[in-house]
């Protein structure tokens, strides 16, 4: 609801809504969530099993008050609502809203490179999956396979569950880039002796 308010009335006028008529901002936003449960409902009647959520309450904009003021109880009925696990994605810098985000029961976060993985799994603490947070336009689209291995190490240590890029991967980004991903997790895998290289 809160990404479809910023196209609905502009990231500019929405965020001064926020501000000047906050109990208006909260009846907007339930309508916008209808609308997202229609949206949803539509994607699991055609076959999906799990829905992607983007809703970009980012910390380059809002602060983890305001995810907490406007969205979490969005976020907990869209849970309710909906048949299927849900990953909700916000861009951006997102540890001060992590411990609310872990609180709505989401399946997952899938976060952005600006936070540190570590960081990231103690501010949860164990209560929502984490999903991320491979960089995309320095490391996938303008470094090598070395590099995104070496990211997906950093993540896999912190115990990262899903690794994944960040966001939208970059159009021109090299194939080669993307395999270093799962080849990467094999290789952390084989290195702790829980994955059999032969059997895969």
């Amino acid at each position: 609801p809160w990404t479809l308010a910023y196209h609905v009335f502009g990231v500019e006028p929405f965020l001064l809504g926020t501000v000047d008529d906050p109990a208006e901002t909260v009846k907007c936003l339930e309508k916008l969530k209808e609308i997202t449960i229609l949206f949803g409902q539509a994607q699991i009647d055609s076959g999906a099993d799990i829905l992607t959520l983007p809703d970009h309450a980012t910390g380059d904009l809002v602060s983890g008050e305001y995810y907490k003021r406007f969205l979490l109880e969005l976020h907990q009925e869209l849970v309710e609502e909906l048949s299927v696990p849900i990953i909700l994605h916000i861009c951006g810098n997102t540890i001060d809203r992590m411990p609310y985000i872990a609180e709505t029961g989401m399946a997952a976060f899938h976060f952005d490179s600006r936070n540190d993985p570590e960081e990231a799994m103690r501010t949860v603490d164990g209560k929502i999956k984490l999903a991320g947070n491979i960089n995309n336009p320095t490391t996938l689209y303008s470094k090598g396979p070395d590099a995104v291995k070496e990211e997906v190490f950093r993540a896999l240590n912190a115990g990262v569950q899903l690794i994944a890029p960040e966001c939208a991967i970059p159009l021109k980004t090299k194939m080669e880039n993307l395999l270093a991903i799962p080849e990467a997790i094999t290789d952390w895998l084989a290195e702790r002796g829980n994955f059999d290289v032969n059997k895969s």
